[in-house]
């Protein structure tokens, strides 16, 4: 069998072409700017509220890649608190979305400076702190070999596996070094955002030096070498491009962790990487259009139409799946049969709501009418 990158003579020496990519690169290069511009003419709340809607996604993404489903509001809320935006202290009962909101706002915060073995240290604390059944801030120490598997038991395959554990101090200051290396000014540098940042993600997921949340991590690592070689902070959510398709994701991964010639790895990142700047122009006409909806139709909804309408634009621009109906709306205000119909007739009423379905009886649903 084929050894893995990292056991291969030319490791990390990563070699690739860039002939088909040209293009998208480019692409991205405008969209960036577009994307700035827009941003830097909105009024202020707004922007506010279009950085917190990307940083929400990301957050929501990287973790259920993982298979992980932190509590939305609690997320949101540990966002908004790191950002300065609460007037007023709110109770986060999940722990986890408390950090993963603080490790978000981290890595935007701090991504013009260096790389650090501490900074990582302390990402995984914000991460994994919570954890009590592995060792968190520190690199992995045991001895059993660090696997990527998937199957029943007795019929696991084994996708990848990473330096043993020994290994990682040693591996992970070549990392350190070479990341700031290849960044803005250094010695290395790597003009190419999207290309500087699949290779880091790449080279930090083959060394897998944390005993978990490795993916999270991988790719706050991504996003810190995208902003700093953009020279601002990215407003995209490259985990939810990634995640749409994620066995398409673990495939070109683990294909590029055989070989250090990575050329369908980068070609793979880079397109993901323009995708979601691409969705990120589309959040922020989303976030416009809700901004608008709101100065329009807020005085003339009660609380119960409100949360509703909160709700279904939770799900952002791809829209709330299957539209409201009855038994929703009943379940989401805990309002009667009676009163939930009265509610979204006079939200069709006054063009808050759209007919998303044929009209009658229980088939009826309603869109939120941006």
């Amino acid at each position: 069998m084929t050894p893995y990158n990292w056991q291969q003579p030319d490791w990390p020496l990563f070699s690739y072409s860039l002939q088909g990519v040209e293009d998208a690169l480019l692409t991205f290069s405008e969209k960036v700017g577009r994307v700035s511009g827009i941003i830097e003419a909105l009024p202020e709340d707004t922007r506010q509220d279009v950085i917190v809607d990307i940083i929400l996604a990301e957050a929501i993404k990287t973790s259920e890649i993982e298979g992980e489903f932190p509590n939305r509001k609690d997320v949101l809320s540990s966002i908004r608190k790191n950002l300065g935006l609460h007037t007023a202290s709110e109770h986060i009962k999940d722990k986890s979305a408390l950090g993963l909101g603080e490790l978000m706002i981290d890595v935007r915060n701090t991504f013009e400076k260096a790389l650090t073995e501490e900074k990582l240290f302390e990402w995984h604390r914000m991460l994994m702190g919570q954890s009590k059944r592995i060792e968190v801030g520190q690199w992995r120490t045991h001895e059993d070999p660090m696997q990527v598997i998937s199957g029943a038991i007795g019929k696991e395959k084994i996708h990848f596996e990473a330096p043993p554990s020994s290994q990682v101090p040693t591996e992970m200051e070549k990392f350190i070094d070479w990341f700031n290396a290849t960044a803005p000014g250094g010695a290395n540098e790597i003009k190419r955002a999207p290309v500087r940042a699949a290779l880091a993600h790449l080279y930090f997921e083959s060394i897998h030096p944390f005993e978990d949340g490795n993916g999270r991590i991988g790719r706050a690592v991504a996003e810190k070498a995208l902003s700093q070689t953009i020279g601002r902070p990215v407003v995209l959510s490259l985990s939810r491009t990634i995640e749409a398709p994620k066995e398409l994701y673990y495939k070109s991964l683990e294909n590029a962790q055989r070989s250090n010639e990575v050329t369908p790895w980068v070609e793979y990142f880079v397109s993901a990487t323009l995708e979601a700047q691409i969705e990120a122009e589309t959040q922020i006409d989303f976030t416009l259009k809700k901004t608008r909806f709101f100065d329009r139709f807020k005085s003339q909804l009660n609380e119960r139409q409100l949360i509703v309408i909160k709700r279904m634009l939770e799900e952002g621009p791809n829209g709330f799946v299957g539209g409201m109906n009855a038994r929703k709306y009943i379940s989401l205000t805990k309002t009667s049969k009676a009163t939930a119909t009265r509610d979204m007739q006079h939200l069709l009423e006054i063009s808050a709501f759209v007919l998303a379905g044929k009209a009658g009886g229980r088939s009826t649903s309603y869109n939120v009418n941006l």
